[in-house]
């Protein structure tokens, strides 16, 4: 596995971690009315929201390489 592909590998698994953990906070946060629960769900959409912008950086600047 190429660096490039560990990369796009990692920035999906981070994204969907993020996705994931931001819902689970949300939804921690109705039940309990946390205030910590909120702001970590906030952040954790907006890393998510980040990360989206970059991958896509990341493809268009790194696409004459391969993925072996």
């Amino acid at each position: 596995m190429s660096l490039k592909a560990f990369h796009v590998f990692f920035i999906t698994v981070a994204g969907f971690t993020s996705l994931f953990f931001g819902l689970w906070a949300v939804r921690d946060w109705r039940v309990t009315g946390s205030t910590t629960n909120l702001v970590l769900g906030l952040i954790s959409f907006a890393v998510l929201v980040a990360l989206i912008p970059y991958g896509i950086w990341f493809l268009r600047k790194f696409k004459n390489e391969s993925y072996l």
